[in-house]
């Protein structure tokens, strides 16, 4: 490299590829190990052709990994620019970093040294806020974006380097291009010297890539305060502590070593110049002609200087002043429109914005409604990155029933620290919440604001939350019941991807099912009254129903198909859940249907049918009557009998890594393999089993009007299970329905009439509605 590119003091600085690919390696074998999670984001695959990339900063940590991660997807060596002070000593960390790329950010020749590595193929990091920031305030009252000095003690703009490095690079890259087209050859010889490329050809090469500038953000979730071993290790060994490394050490700490999601999300590129026109071309090709490095093409005075017509200094001069602060406004924008929101973000800002607003207490279960209409709406807007537990319903509808494990750990570190108070389902928001906070001190003693301040540049997010605010009162019953709904699509959907992965893949390819999955919900326009909740049965999905469903539908019922857990996804799915979680889903059903009807009646079949007496027994509100059709309390096989004890052995021989159990799925033949699993779980006929046995105890609980079908030859259920299931009914109310069949699928495949027989029952129940 030339002695102006890479000056005598830089030989110390070349990067030590054994330093590096110890890093990637010892990175990669501890990952497991720590507790962060590491997920990049980079659906583009930017990370091969930036050039230049951006984060914000909020630990230590991100320098490190940074480099790791952009060496490990791209293959390429970085340079990083870090504090000077790391640099004053010639010891074993200041050599690691160096060799690792980082650069001081007072190197004489930064920013020349800079341009000349990525013309030499390598990938330069930014922290454009030029420290950590802690508090997460990045944007003002007035939406411009500035940050904390902590040496200043002011606020100040974001740093513009990469913006003049982005803006210079890209100025020389059309200069050299321009010489180029110019058959300028001399010239492009010498640049290709100076910059020590191994020819010509390689310098137009590396020219002719994009200036391509990668925003990117580091949001972890979730952030804690509470003490750990190594916090309290070092205060007991180490002594005085300054308040700024204890600090640290106890946010970075939790980071590291408790389970943390590190989401890295790379935005869109954003490019320095869109063009340059014909007189720039000119004026920057007449520049590089006349310079002899990349210091000079980086001075000041290098254009007042150089012999151009006063025309192209101006217009060179104007086009690189007039673009440097608008360039890095846009690229800090870009940065934070990438937060990965997460609970914590959104359950912090409607606990600031309450009190901002004047909210001194407020009850739990409203406070809880509103962060999940937040989330809700939140997940409509395309352009706002979520983090996937915002994605999973199965993780964020339990704020609903007070069970999400997240969100107590953020209310209870509130409590903790003197945020909020808690008790009789009241949330009691306490003047602390707008205190001031030495910038060292609030990350450890107001997590909620720095939360809150994260997504403060996302307005979108926040104005969302703000109208919730302002709205004051609840949406709908109805309106609630089709978010409740929404929640079941995006849950069939989201395990599907989750067990559609690789690992998978041996079972999954056995699977001939083709139908349909999803649930549904059917509302006519002007409907009678009796909603119907339909219920399918096991290693089937809602599709086993759904022409059923269709049909009462055209008859004026509202309808509503449930998932139960674990089906319509994979049997690998199926595997893990219970028959409570069965019974969850028709029990959401219900109270679906519930706020859309003035009366429900449960359908299910086969299983879906003893999930629907079970439902019955409960006598839930509006509940109108229950149809089961195949429903078993016997079946055909015997071997079912054997079932607890392959349950049992599967389990003794999971707990050795290297055995799936002794027969984990066994092959089902079944009469509708386009809806039906092909290989069925041994755990969920052990559930079943217990689901069976869970119905008989109940029977004598129901008290609603009930009607059984059942097959007369069913190969499956056993026919005496009606009987039975008829005998210890107590309701005065109740009919069996015998189907001349030797098929177990009599609702399905509309046997003897088995579907009109139902809309039959259904229709008198709408009389005896009508009549009263």
């Amino acid at each position: 490299m030339g002695k102006d590119y890479l000056p005598d003091i830089a030989k110390s600085l070349e990067i030590n590829q054994s330093a590096c690919a110890w890093t990637v390696k010892a990175l990669t074998a501890i990952k497991q190990r720590l507790g962060t999670n590491i997920k990049l984001h980079d659906p583009n695959g930017d990370i091969k052709e930036g050039q230049i990339f951006l984060f914000n900063h909020f630990a230590r940590s991100e320098t490190v990994i940074t480099h790791y991660l952009v060496h490990r997807e791209s293959g390429a060596y970085c340079r990083s620019v870090a504090s000077s002070e790391f640099f004053v000593e010639d010891n074993k960390f200041s050599r690691y970093i160096r060799g690792l790329g980082a650069v001081p950010n007072n190197h004489p020749n930064l920013l020349p040294f800079l341009a000349g590595e990525i013309l030499h193929g390598r990938k330069i990091v930014f922290f454009p806020e030029g420290g950590m920031v802690k508090d997460r305030l990045v944007v003002d009252r007035r939406g411009e974006f500035n940050v904390y000095s902590r040496v200043a003690k002011v606020r100040r703009k974001h740093h513009s380097g990469a913006a003049v490095l982005a803006l210079t690079l890209d100025a020389f890259k059309t200069g050299i291009l321009e010489l180029y087209r110019l058959g300028e050859f001399g010239h492009i010889d010498r640049w290709a010297r100076e910059l020590e490329l191994a020819s010509s050809e390689d310098l137009i090469k590396a020219v002719s890539l994009p200036t391509k500038i990668i925003p990117s953000n580091i949001t972890f979730f979730p952030i804690r305060v509470t003490p750990h071993l190594m916090h309290s290790a070092m205060h007991f060994f180490g002594g005085d502590v300054s308040s700024q490394v204890s600090e640290e050490m106890l946010i970075e700490g939790n980071i590291l070593f408790k389970h943390t999601d590190m989401d890295i999300c790379l935005g869109n590129p954003v490019y320095p110049v869109k063009s340059w026109n014909y007189l720039h071309r000119k004026a920057l090709a007449n520049f590089v002609r006349e310079k002899q490095t990349l210091t000079e093409m980086f001075s000041r005075s290098s254009v007042r200087d150089a012999p151009l017509t006063w025309l192209a200094k101006g217009l060179v001069n104007r086009k690189m002043a007039a673009r440097v602060g608008p360039l890095r406004d846009t690229y800090m924008r870009e940065m934070y429109d990438y937060v990965m929101v997460n609970l914590s973000h959104l359950a912090s800002y409607l606990i600031i914005c309450l009190h901002e607003t004047g909210t001194t207490s407020i009850k739990q279960s409203h406070f809880n409604e509103m962060l999940y209409r937040a989330i809700k709406e939140v997940q409509t807007l395309s352009s706002v990155n979520l983090h996937r537990g915002l994605h999973d319903p199965s993780v964020y509808r339990a704020i609903l029933i007070n069970e999400n494990k997240e969100l107590e750990e953020i209310l209870q570190s509130a409590y903790l620290l003197g945020l909020i108070q808690r008790g009789d389902g009241i949330y009691t928001l306490m003047p602390t919440l707008a205190g001031k906070h030495d910038f060292d001190r609030i990350r450890v003693e107001n997590p909620l604001a720095v939360a809150a301040n994260e997504i403060r540049p996302l307005t979108k997010v926040t104005g969302t939350i703000d109208r919730i605010i302002d709205a004051g009162e609840g949406i709908s019953d109805g309106d609630f019941a089709r978010l409740l709904f929404d929640d079941m699509v995006k849950d069939h959907a989201w395990t599907r991807k989750k067990f559609s992965a690789e690992k998978y893949a041996e079972i999954n390819n056995k699977e001939p099912a083709t139908e349909n999955a999803e649930p549904y919900l059917l509302i006519p326009e002007n409907h009678n009254g009796l909603g119907i909740v339909l219920v399918h049965g096991f290693l089937a999905s809602p599709a086993e129903l759904r022409e059923l469903g269709e049909k009462l539908y055209a008859r004026g019922h509202p309808v509503i198909g449930v998932r139960l857990k674990g089906h319509g996804t994979s049997p690998c799915d199926l595997r893990n859940r219970t028959w409570q979680e069965w019974y969850g889903e028709v029990k959401e059903g219900y109270r679906i249907m519930a706020a859309l009807a003035e009366k429900v009646c449960v359908v299910g079949f086969s299983t879906g049918g003893t999930l629907s007496l079970m439902l019955g027994a409960e006598k839930p509100d509006r509940l109108a009557a229950v149809v089961a059709a195949a429903t078993a309390l016997k079946f055909m096989n015997r071997n079912l009998v054997f079932i607890p004890l392959m349950h049992g052995a599967n389990k003794i021989t999971n707990w050795l890594p290297s055995y799936e159990g002794v027969m984990p799925y066994r092959e089902n033949q079944s009469e509708h393999p386009t809806i039906n699993y092909h290989n069925m779980p041994i755990r969920g006929l052990f559930e079943l089993r217990r689901a069976v046995d869970e119905l008989e105890n109940k029977l004598k609980h129901i008290e609603c009007p009930v009607a059984l079908f059942q097959g007369t030859m069913d190969p499956v259920v056993d026919p005496k299970s009606a009987d039975i299931i008829f005998s210890k009914l107590t309701t005065k109310q109740k009919w069996l329905y015998t189907i001349a069949s030797k098929r177990h699928g009599i609702v399905t495949e509309d046997i003897d009439g088995t579907q009109e027989k139902i809309i039959k029952f259904l229709a008198s129940l709408v009389q005896e509605k009508d009549a009263v």
